[in-house]
């Protein structure tokens, strides 16, 4: 399994599962038109937010020098393969410029981090560390991304913590974006199909299911369509 994969599967483990049960509710198309006219008003954001992501959108925090190497480290951390482009393909570098802004306690330790990176590059290799091949690049990240557990823990903590962050991050900024939920083949929530509850178990009780509930109830065709109801309370569409 390469790199991609393995990050790939971390990403897909961490993920918890959701299902959304919803009943039969007379009410329910009154309730559309509001959420509708909710998103409507709002986008999903309220006013306040909306003002707030653009004034962090209107704010720069890495330097050009920091946002290169950003984008070289992102590449390394998520690489391209054959279908998909690398984490910086998608966007991540700008997302973690987003996010240093609305989490202001991450700015210190990667801002720390890449000047770490460049400090490790000058004395190994005599120049910064975006501009070294990708195997010394690899090099130097490979002794914080699989610190040796002979070495004494005080030594790289810091270091450590900061590609732990880096790494995380990057998977959330690509897993989040087109490209990555393309990527993970995501479908979005998708109702169950029911067929009803099987004939032997009907059986074995002395139970049957009307035929004009079981058209209505269990018709696959009509899975987008809001139920309706009488006066009465009698099931009709």
């Amino acid at each position: 399994m390469d790199r991609r994969d393995s990050l790939k599967s971390m990403f897909l483990g961490s993920l918890g599962t959701g299902l959304l049960l919803t009943g039969c509710d007379p009410n329910l198309g009154e309730k559309e038109v509001e959420i509708a006219k909710a998103a409507e008003d709002y986008f999903g954001r309220t006013p306040e937010e909306l003002e707030l992501i653009e004034k962090l959108k209107s704010e720069q925090f890495f330097r050009e020098h920091e946002m290169d190497t950003l984008n070289v480290l992102c590449a390394l951390i998520l690489p391209a393969n054959e279908e998909y482009g690398s984490a910086t393909d998608a966007g991540v570098p700008e997302f973690l410029e987003f996010i240093v802004k609305d989490m202001p306690y991450l700015q210190t330790p990667i801002r720390g981090g890449l000047m770490w990176l460049d400090h490790t590059s000058n004395l190994e290799y005599n120049t910064e560390f975006k501009s070294i091949s990708e195997e010394n690049q690899k090099a130097i990240l490979d002794t914080i991304a699989f610190p040796d557990p002979e070495k004494p823990s005080w030594e790289q903590p810091v270091q450590v913590q900061f590609f732990s962050l880096m790494r995380n991050l990057t998977m959330t900024g690509y897993y989040t974006s087109e490209m990555g939920i393309k990527d993970l083949d995501y479908k979005g929530n998708q109702p169950n199909i029911w067929d009803g509850v099987p004939e032997e178990v009907l059986q074995k009780h002395g139970v049957s299911y009307d035929p004009e509930w079981i058209a209505k109830c269990v018709d696959q065709s009509q899975r987008g369509v809001t139920a309706e109801w009488d006066d009465d309370g009698n099931l009709l569409t």
